[in-house]
């Protein structure tokens, strides 16, 4: 587009705003070169409209195989835009939503609401110095109100709590988030949501006894002793019709072992994040708790340790045994997420699970 072309694009969406708005638009008009393209935005500085700035965001061909996460996006665009500028409120209104049926018109508010509290989201509990966050209201324009808008954004804000609790605990470094604090994280889950979660945990004799030499292999080396989680959600009217497993890599820090991460490119540095599988499980067990879907029990299964170098650890060609009677090669060491998913996975099988789902 010329840039008269683009200055005629905005002021004909700002004049599809003023109609969502009720004319406070009406004087506005820009020079600014904006086409609306995917993640495109430009800020305009407006007098006297009872807000400071108006920021047009763009979404792009919007199809309905991509709408969720195009307003998903938009959510979070808004999100940086009122970190970047540092606002109290914010409001979010679509140019075009008058087409929109009513599921359209709750499922966009919920994606849009999502994207802007996951990016909003901050994790400062590590750092000496953090801003505090100024954002106190969001309000999303045109879309409806009442009960069942409610109900889908409350809906939204649950899952958010559980994605943000996954995010804290993959940030959390190695020292901090041990195996047996990751234990302790998943029994706060069950005791926060008791009349539909309980919790058990393992731990090294327990795990010897159901014979799990795969796992606790990798765990050998390390002075943090493993600890074996299962979480198990029942609906509270008791009424089970399906079985599900979530099954979640719980490494809390892999070394690689013997066969050591080295090198440029190894990412040592970071991988605390090797528990990211048990995070998402977690996560998704804290939700669950809190939305209580009826006719369903899923168990939720991490095999936590750290995968470390010592006397005791495993080493380049030892065999070892799962609890299924397996026995498996170990040819190298930093081959720990399929060790410990091994005997997670017989013990989720054991549960009589119809279906599993394996988060790495």
């Amino acid at each position: 587009m010329s840039r008269d072309e683009n200055s005629k694009f905005t002021n004909s969406i700002l004049k599809k705003l003023d109609g969502q708005l009720g004319g406070l638009l009406s004087e506005a008009s820009t020079e600014e070169d904006f086409t609306g393209k995917a993640g495109q935005s430009t800020v305009l500085r407006l007098r006297d409209l009872g807000f400071r700035r108006l920021g047009l965001i763009g979404l792009g061909p919007c199809m309905p195989s991509t709408a969720t996460a195009a307003y998903r996006v938009l959510g979070e665009a808004v999100a940086a835009a009122a970190k970047a500028a540092q606002a109290s409120n914010a409001a979010i209104v679509l140019a075009s939503s008058e087409e929109f049926s009513t599921d359209s018109k709750l499922n966009t508010a919920s994606a849009i609401a999502s994207g802007t509290v996951l990016g909003f989201f901050e994790d400062n509990r590590f750092k000496s110095e953090s801003k505090q966050p100024l954002l106190k209201s969001v309000d999303i324009i045109g879309l409806g109100s009442g009960p069942e808008i409610e109900k889908k954004l409350k809906y939204a804000s649950i899952v958010c709590s559980g994605v943000i609790f996954g995010r804290e605990l993959v940030n959390a470094p190695a020292n901090v988030l041990t195996p047996g604090v990751l234990a302790e994280e998943a029994s706060e889950i069950a005791s926060t949501y008791s009349d539909v979660l309980t919790a058990k945990i393992l731990d090294v004799e327990q795990c010897k006894e159901l014979k799990m030499g795969s796992y606790l292999g990798v765990a050998a080396a390390s002075a943090n002793p493993p600890h074996f989680i299962h979480l198990c959600y029942k609906p509270p009217d008791g009424q089970v019709k399906a079985k599900l497993a979530i099954v979640g890599k719980g490494l809390t820090f892999d070394s690689g072992g013997y066969n050591l991460k080295t090198g440029p490119g190894c990412s040592i540095e970071i991988m605390k994040v090797d528990m990211g599988g048990s995070a998402a499980a977690l996560g998704a067990a804290k939700a669950i708790g809190q939305i209580k879907p009826p006719g369903v029990e899923v168990h939720f299964i991490v095999a936590a340790c750290e995968n470390m170098i010592s006397g005791t650890g495993i080493r380049p060609g030892d065999i070892v045994t799962a609890s299924n009677g397996k026995t498996i090669e170990v040819n190298n060491t930093d081959a720990e997420g399929r060790l410990t998913l091994a005997d997670a996975l017989v013990y989720a099988c054991n549960q009589g699970v119809e279906k599993v789902i394996c988060r790495i």
